[in-house]
């Protein structure tokens, strides 16, 4: 792989840019692909982006960017968008900074400091090789500064058609999936949260993880499949669980979709227990309800355990001895039990706590 170090001037970088928003960003004549597919949308904020400025205007040394030679002869950032951007929205008067005092926009700077701007040379290395080389060397480069996240790494690999239609519904600000979804999903649209949940839920469907699934239909035209299959999700949802309560945010829908969609459920029933068990002071963790009600298994719920206060008196109310093997055991030896079971009524209350030796308390949850 070749890496070569180059100091490029501000005014060239700027030269041609266009920021063509779906259809991408542009500069260096529009031999530079500012926004590769790969790329997140522009985060930096208001300060994060003046900063990018200052530095410029001050001389100080901005740190290094890196480009990609493509196979078309052009290139692509692979580290230094927010960086890029900021600086070419400024110097084409799209924001203003604070200098001595006053906001001053590009056009309101003398020429002189303009020229200083322009002139100022950006330390751009630029690299050659194989895809490989160059997703590698980005992961190298990414240790350091604002990190991609790990669905933005891999669309670095699995860029194409099927990766930009897919972006369209899932990252972009108010996106079709948040217009739709928002309420069951947790992150960002922007940062790829929203599309590496849909293919990790339809990844589990067909039984591969999300690498394979982005390798399998990197060149597709579009992803109808994937958006299909995420209405599918979130419809079920909706008919399922009727009235929305802000545990449902950010649960595994399209797993739950994928193990429990052909089962039969009476909405209304459903939503009688949910008001049950949200009322229950021995459930402990409220979102653990809906799986629960779908496959049965407490252990979703995080059932209250008994408090070592009540597992004392009961030891000593049997003296050490396991109702069910009738063997003496140390206290550190047995295990808090509930008399009738929680699925049956039973309370987590002192009156209903037995010592079980852990033998005996595993066979009997087993049961």
């Amino acid at each position: 792989m070749k890496i070569e170090l180059h100091e490029i001037p501000v005014k060239e970088v700027v030269k041609g840019y266009l920021d063509s928003a779906e259809n991408g960003v542009v500069g260096y004549d529009g031999k530079l692909n500012i926004r590769p597919a790969f790329q997140r949308e522009f985060i930096y904020k208001d300060k994060q982006r003046n900063e990018v400025v200052h530095t410029v205007i001050r001389k100080f040394p901005l740190n290094v960017m890196y480009w990609v030679k493509n196979d078309a002869g052009g290139y692509e950032v692979l580290d230094g968008q927010q960086r890029t951007i900021s600086i070419c929205q400024y110097v084409t008067d799209e924001f203003s900074v604070v200098i001595d005092g006053m906001p001053r926009k590009f056009c309101n700077l003398t020429e002189n400091e303009q020229n200083q701007i322009l002139d100022y040379p950006l330390m751009i290395y630029i690299c050659e090789g194989t895809d490989k080389e160059k997703l590698d060397w980005f992961k190298i480069i990414n240790i350091a500064g604002e990190q991609l996240t790990l669905q933005e790494l891999r669309n670095a690999i699995y860029t194409g058609e099927w990766l930009t239609e897919a972006k369209k519904y899932f990252s972009k600000p108010l996106c079709p999936a948040q217009q739709i979804a928002s309420n069951y999903l947790s992150g960002s649209a922007i940062r790829q949260n929203f599309l590496e949940t849909a293919i990790k839920w339809i990844s589990q469907r067909e039984g591969i993880d999300i690498e394979n699934y982005m390798s399998l239909h990197q060149h597709d035209t579009n992803c109808n499949e994937l958006w299909l299959y995420f209405n599918a999700v979130i419809n079920w949802v909706k008919v399922t669980f009727t009235e929305y309560r802000k545990e449902m945010k950010g649960l595994d829908w399209g797993i739950f979709y994928n193990k429990y969609s052909k089962g039969k459920y009476d909405p209304k029933t459903l939503e009688k227990k949910i008001v049950e068990l949200m009322e229950d002071e021995d459930v402990t963790k409220n979102s653990g309800i809906y799986e629960y009600l779908l496959d049965g298994d407490e252990k979703h719920l995080s059932i209250r355990s008994f408090s070592p206060k009540m597992a004392r008196t009961a030891y000593e109310r049997q003296k050490g001895i396991c109702p069910k093997c009738k063997k003496h055991f140390e206290i550190d030896e047995m295990q808090a039990d509930h008399i009738t079971p929680w699925s049956k009524g039973g309370k987590t209350l002192a009156d209903n706590c037995q010592m079980l030796c852990a033998d005996c308390n595993r066979r009997k949850s087993n049961i």
